[in-house]
């Protein structure tokens, strides 16, 4: 494939836009070469600036569950945008899309809307210290919860250990009260609530890793974080950005069984506009001004052309056997996949929760940032650009999540496993 103008294009931007992108994650660096830019897309389908098509598994990185360009949320941000694309003003739409939210969640009475998943984390550290009167949290390897301070961090020497920083910028002071455990280990969490049993706020984790690859919790984990973090009084956070309204309506805690404190969503509450929430119980959300001491603001929060956008897509993923569908088309892909695999005598792993997937280049069960770390990037690597020389355009890292969409039909499948069947000859 020809494609001279993404690549004329990606030299102009690294002249004015730090590394010629807005988000690492778009640069390429995990797989080498130069990032497409594209330009349009269509259902399952993607256009570069040099007309190249795709069949796209990134979907905007989860939140375009219903394909691109979907005609109703279209209709409903064309509407919203013609009447005022931001007012500062508390809007009915707002009231609309917070009710869709409580009614899909048990654990959320109300909620508060920001404009992107980092703010919505950050904001519920904040919540959960203001609300037990705590300092110190704890997340996990391969965790990421967007790009606020105590959440940019790594482990230490040890499995146990006190956040250091992962990003330049990021003060050792400010992340010390972040503390670090292993995912599906309960004996990790244990171990910080039995040195700060006084100290821990809030245990803040993605009930399903997605971004170190999709990894879902095992038996007993959920359930272990519930009963530590009431035992000793601290909350229970669910970043859900990725997985509300993905694996299920009322997201992983509707799949599981297990109701956090409180919860993050972003993504696909937005519809593809920018968008983030954060919720709970009254009780817990009446701390957040102006009801109570914690204070957080945003002027384009609860922004209208957002909220239209939502609430179109939300409808349409109310209408009977939505996630049935999803969920028989993602596994249909995941088996060819493992069978083309197989076939081509290649190792791989695919971890799938619904219509999100990892493929992993991994000989071992894949269940924490360990066995991650173990993966085949460079394999990966390869098998990602002969994807994309087949017209399949997969997440341009080994560990990120692939979705799938209502708008991928069984033909787009079946190409993508032919595709896959020639990339790996």
């Amino acid at each position: 494939m020809n494609r001279e103008r993404s690549i004329q294009l990606y030299d102009t931007a690294k002249g004015v836009i730090p590394g010629g992108v807005n988000s690492p994650a778009r640069s390429w660096a995990a797989v080498g070469g130069n990032p497409l830019f594209l330009t349009r897309g269509t259902g399952s389908r993607v256009w570069d600036a040099d007309g190249n098509e795709y069949i796209d598994y990134v979907c905007s990185w989860g939140p375009l569950i219903l394909g691109h360009a979907n005609e109703r949320v279209v209709a409903a941000i064309t509407q919203a945008a013609s009447e005022g694309t931001s007012f500062g003003a508390p809007t009915e739409r707002e009231n609309e899309i917070a009710q869709f939210v409580a009614d899909a969640y048990e654990s959320i009475d109300m909620v508060r809307f920001v404009n992107s998943g980092t703010e919505a984390t950050m904001s519920a550290l904040r919540l959960a210290r203001a609300y037990t009167g705590r300092s110190k949290i704890v997340k996990f390897e391969g965790g990421y919860h967007g790009h606020s301070d105590a959440l940019l961090v790594a482990a230490g020497s040890g499995a146990l250990a006190h956040g250091v920083p992962d990003s330049a910028g990021v003060t050792e002071s400010f992340a010390q009260d972040t503390l670090l455990s292993k995912f599906n280990d309960l004996a990790s969490v244990d171990a910080h609530f039995t040195s700060f049993p006084d100290d821990i706020a809030c245990v803040i984790v993605e009930p399903i890793a997605g971004n170190m690859g999709v990894v879902p919790p095992q038996d007993g984990f959920l359930q272990g974080l519930r009963d530590l973090t009431t035992k000793h009084g601290a909350l229970l956070v669910f970043d859900e950005v990725i997985t509300g309204f993905r694996v299920e309506y009322g997201g992983a805690q509707q799949r599981y069984g297990i109701n956090a404190d409180i919860t993050c969503l972003g993504k696909i509450i937005g519809g593809g506009m920018p968008v983030g929430a954060y919720g709970g119980s009254a009780e817990v959300m009446a701390t957040v001004a102006p009801l109570g001491a914690m204070y957080q603001a945003g002027t384009l929060s609860g922004n209208p052309v957002a909220m239209a956008a939502g609430i179109a897509t939300l409808k349409q993923l109310q209408e009977p056997g939505v996630y049935n569908a999803l969920g028989a088309k993602a596994a249909s892909l995941a088996a060819g996949l493992q069978e083309v695999f197989a076939d081509a005598e290649v190792p791989l792993r695919i971890n799938r929760v619904g219509s999100m997937m990892t493929l992993f280049f991994n000989t071992e069960e894949v269940t924490g940032w360990e066995s991650v770390s173990a993966s085949d990037r460079e394999g990966f690597g390869r098998f990602f650009h002969n994807m994309l020389e087949e017209g399949v355009y997969l997440p341009p890292s080994p560990f990120e999540a692939m979705f799938v969409s209502t708008a991928h039909t069984d033909d787009d499948i079946q190409t993508t496993l032919e595709s896959a069947r020639r990339a790996l000859a």
